[in-house]
């Protein structure tokens, strides 16, 4: 029974949704309501959305994990397929019960999250691009959860366009590192159509493109000059490094390394967020 627990605390990938949890309480931040509790029920829907999703993938994704990712909880027999699909109905159905609480609204957006991510996993994921858009928009639309909870979404748009943009290269990355599991069961990515090295210039040109965007409200005199200051010195070094290692690095194990460290950078990315917005 523990090792279930512990397993399924796995399958939930904690510090991918705590990213959308504080996504989640940015958009609230920028919102300037001070609508903290529903802000609070809106980051606990996420928690479980986002927990839900992820055992679901893995539990659609036995197969090509014994290849890619053989120590997850599934392939690793931690946790058995059963219990992982019935902890992501159960994360599911949590979160839409909570959302209900903030607003119909709230409502909406969960239900229609957690039907685009089962819809990924079952349809979307062996695409080009198209389930890498609807990875990213689910994770831009934690942003905007927070915004709606709040009682005011407007400010919360831009953050969900640069989440958007760096998570779908983030996403293109992903589907390098998982070029031989994914090439070995026929799945349908950019890298196994298009091949690796297209994969490589599209990841490329989308972190240039989230540099922009990231760039946008301090042009524009939204956010103080901290705000630059931290992008520049502490999130634009991070993502030259990868981009730099991207071109050099060939294994799945090098390339899902420098994805996690791409996660790690939003932090830094979100502390500019909470310093600079002028709330």
């Amino acid at each position: 029974m523990a090792q279930t627990i512990k397993g399924l605390y796995k399958l939930s990938r904690p510090m991918s949704t705590l990213t959308g949890v504080l996504a989640v309480g940015l958009g609230g931040y920028v919102a300037g309501t001070g609508a903290w509790g529903k802000v609070a029920l809106a980051a606990l829907a996420t928690l479980f959305v986002s927990a839900s999703s992820n055992a679901w993938n893995d539990y659609r994704d036995i197969e090509i994990d014994r290849i890619n990712q053989p120590r997850r909880p599934l392939p690793s027999g931690m946790v058995s397929p059963r219990a992982a699909l019935v902890f992501s109905f159960v994360m599911a159905a949590l979160s839409i019960l909570v959302s209900a609480f903030i607003s119909p609204a709230a409502f909406v957006i969960a239900v229609l999250s957690n039907a685009l991510l089962y819809l990924y996993s079952i349809r979307l994921k062996s695409t080009v691009l198209l389930g890498n858009a609807t990875v990213a928009l689910i994770s831009a639309m934690s942003a905007v959860f927070g915004g709606v909870a709040a009682g005011n979404y407007r400010p919360s748009l831009w953050l969900g366009a640069v989440i958007f943009v760096g998570i779908l290269g983030r996403e293109v990355l992903k589907t390098l590192a998982d070029y031989e599991g994914d090439l070995a069961h026929d799945v349908r990515t950019i890298a196994t159509v298009w091949g690796p090295r297209a994969a490589r210039i599209v990841f490329f040109l989308l972190l240039g493109m989230t540099a922009i965007v990231m760039l946008a409200p301090y042009l524009f005199d939204f956010f103080r000059p901290v705000y630059a200051y931290i992008v520049a010195l502490g999130v634009f070094p991070v993502a030259y490094y990868v981009i730099v290692r991207v071109h050099r690095e060939r294994t799945g194990p090098q390339l899902e390394r420098l994805s996690q460290l791409l996660k790690y950078d939003f932090l830094i990315w979100f502390a500019a967020v909470l310093l600079g917005a002028a709330v």
